[in-house]
């Protein structure tokens, strides 16, 4: 296969890498969105979005993504099916190469890989996963007001979904497989002290029950982790909150990255800790995880590389 020269190349097609593009292309900078696996991230599994501005009536996830990639090819993005499998960033140009063999070389690179929630791994969970099935509060609980529900984790994450949903739903259960939870105790305090949240120790969540028309979920199946006992509850709804991972495995000793191997940006930017690789929405963001906010983060990124590499022109013009 060949290699080809890019002056921006953006990895991953959710919210941020659109965005970036959108704004590249419109700075002239000719981008090329390599868009992975998953084309439009976590988005094309969320059903009904209600929380993206600009729109008064529910959309759905993967149509707002389509939305965002004609626009961005509209405006001058071109956009490939491939996926990077090696990224060398240690010399310039930064080397990329394709899953269809295929290597990209890039004076630029944002990296909008995003992140993906941790699941259970049960395929009931899978079965009903946007159908009353969730790992993100955030974005679904509005749907489950005066509704049962449960959340299912102990760390910060698990606890932060159940006191936000506490304010929507009529009960809130917290299932967590160990006899004490992980998360910070100022939020272990506040937990405790809310009359609408119960706590279930040492117990696993083993099979998500539902009814298949309208698919829906109505009951969780649970067992103690000790005694093996399994119980039955009647359920509206199930969070997953046992946390989520950023896709950076492709830069793991070239980049310097987080807790929790999220890409380190330094403060008020998308600048990672190598000069022309700028980072972008969920594989940055380890706060708020929000389409609207990796939309922004990829604005941002865009006019981060239109000024790098303006300078960079800037100097080479000077040696001249």
């Amino acid at each position: 296969m060949g290699s080809r020269h890019e002056k921006l190349i953006i990895i991953g097609a959710g919210p941020a890498g659109y965005t970036a593009a959108i704004y590249a292309a419109r700075a002239m900078l000719k981008p090329l969105l390599i868009e992975g696996i998953q084309p439009g991230g976590q988005m094309t599994i969320t059903t009904d979005v209600e929380n993206y501005p600009g729109f008064a009536d529910v959309i759905q996830g993967p149509w707002l993504m389509e939305q965002m990639r004609a626009q961005a090819e509209h405006v001058g993005t071109e956009i490939i099916s491939d996926m990077v499998v090696e990224a060398d960033l240690s010399q310039r140009p930064f080397r990329l190469k394709g899953d269809s063999g295929e290597e990209y070389l890039a004076d630029a690179l944002i990296i909008a890989t995003g992140a993906k929630a941790r699941w259970l791994g049960l395929p009931s969970e899978d079965k009903f996963q946007g159908f009353g099935v969730s790992a993100c509060a955030t974005c679904d609980g509005f749907f489950y007001r005066g509704k049962n529900v449960i959340v299912v984790g102990g760390g910060n994450t698990a606890v932060e979904e159940a006191l936000y949903l506490a304010n929507l739903a009529d009960k809130v259960t917290l299932v967590h497989r160990r006899d004490e939870l992980r998360a910070e105790k100022i939020l272990q305090e506040r937990l405790f002290k809310n009359p609408k949240i119960d706590v279930l120790w040492d117990h696993n969540l083993v099979e998500v029950i539902g009814a298949d028309d309208p698919l829906g979920v109505t009951h969780a199946k649970l067992a103690n982790v000790k005694t093996g006992d399994e119980t039955t509850m009647d359920i509206d709804g199930i969070f997953i909150a046992i946390g989520h991972s950023p896709q950076t495995e492709l830069f793991k000793g070239q980049l310097e990255l987080k807790t929790g191997g999220y890409i380190q940006t330094a403060p008020g930017s998308t600048a990672t800790s190598v000069e022309g690789v700028f980072a972008a929405g969920d594989v940055t963001d380890d706060v708020y995880r929000q389409a609207v906010t990796a939309a922004g983060m990829g604005c941002m990124a865009a006019l981060d590389v239109e000024r790098y590499l303006a300078s960079v022109e800037a100097h080479a013009e000077a040696a001249e």
